[in-house]
């Protein structure tokens, strides 16, 4: 069913509608040397020079552009990014807007969040305790809900970075990006339809799509973690999981430690600032814990730079 509703067709018709809102962003190419990858060719895809600072401003403007909003205006719940996104996008297009925000968000985007004028409300410990506070507003108020991850417009919108990579880089042989609620793997499977490899990587304390497809259903998993802010739901979207099924090759896992020396790699080579779970896909390739062949052309999505890791305070 989703595999119909999340369609290519689809996708290309929502990129059209949320062009003149969001940034074509780049891909650049890296010789996997450079990261002590030989015989590897990377390209990496700077979705953290996104508008909002993350992919995420995809789906929110898809959602508040083709969605009926209603006078209460929009509510979301979020671990950070989609909170972020969705102030940007109500603030863009005037509309009022409120924000579920757990007490793991981290100050960057609590920062983000206020100065694009939303209403933003912080409290529970995990993304789950937001969601349920923010479905208590929706019901009361009669605000749309924009849903991070399991809604229609969330995955075509985040399906149009699969598009972009597609069209800046016909070459590649495989696809790596992280996971949280699965919108943006989700998303980009779709788009792809198994022309090429789809890998998605999670932290290990954080292993949701891991374990829906060991289960072979949506089922809880640990939520924490350095990335526990953008890449820790407890579980994967319903509307996302068949596309998985079918599209995605496997998941790779990663330590904790591994994501903040992909951090630090991106840094030193390239000087991308990128957040945890902007970090994450990179880290299943320098840590190993995905393989690539010899000569594979692997493209990276670096999904997000919402982080106050660069104090320029300092010289």
């Amino acid at each position: 069913m989703s595999e119909d509703v999340i369609s290519r067709s689809k996708i290309a018709a929502v990129e059209k509608i949320i062009r003149p809102y969001v940034r074509r962003t780049p891909m650049i190419g890296v010789n996997g040397a450079d990261f002590g990858l030989e015989n590897v060719h990377l390209s990496f895809k700077l979705e953290m020079l996104q508008h909002s600072g993350s992919f995420k401003a995809r789906g929110a403007f898809t959602n508040l552009l083709t969605l009926e909003i209603p006078r209460a205006g929009v509510v979301a719940a979020s671990g950070g990014n989609h909170g972020v996104a969705v102030a940007y996008a109500a603030m863009k297009l005037g509309i009022p807007a409120k924000i579920f925000i757990p007490n793991v968000a981290s100050e960057a985007k609590l920062r983000r969040i206020r100065g694009y004028g939303a209403n933003l409300v912080v409290g529970g410990d995990l993304y789950a305790d937001a969601l349920s506070a923010s479905q208590e507003w929706a019901a009361s108020s009669g605000a749309l809900q924009v849903h991070a991850f399991d809604q229609v417009g969330t995955l075509l919108g985040q399906g149009t970075l699969g598009m972009e990579v597609e069209e800046q880089d016909a070459s590649l042989d495989t696809l790596l990006a992280a996971v949280g609620g699965g919108g943006l793997i989700g998303g980009v499977a779709a788009w792809y339809e198994g022309k090429i490899k789809i890998v998605g990587v999670e932290p290990e304390t954080a292993p949701t799509l891991y374990r829906a497809l060991g289960a072979g259903e949506p089922v809880d998993a640990e939520a924490g973690g350095i990335a526990a802010d953008s890449l820790a739901p407890r579980r994967v979207g319903q509307l996302m999981f068949p596309i998985a099924q079918r599209y995605v090759d496997h998941v790779a896992l990663v330590t904790d430690d591994a994501i903040r020396s992909a951090q630090q790699m991106l840094w030193d080579v390239l000087r991308i600032v990128a957040e945890p779970g902007g970090a994450a896909a990179f880290a299943a390739l320098a840590s190993g814990r995905y393989k690539p062949k010899p000569d594979e052309r692997v493209g990276v999505v670096v999904s997000g730079g919402n982080t106050v890791a660069v104090d320029f305070n300092r010289q």
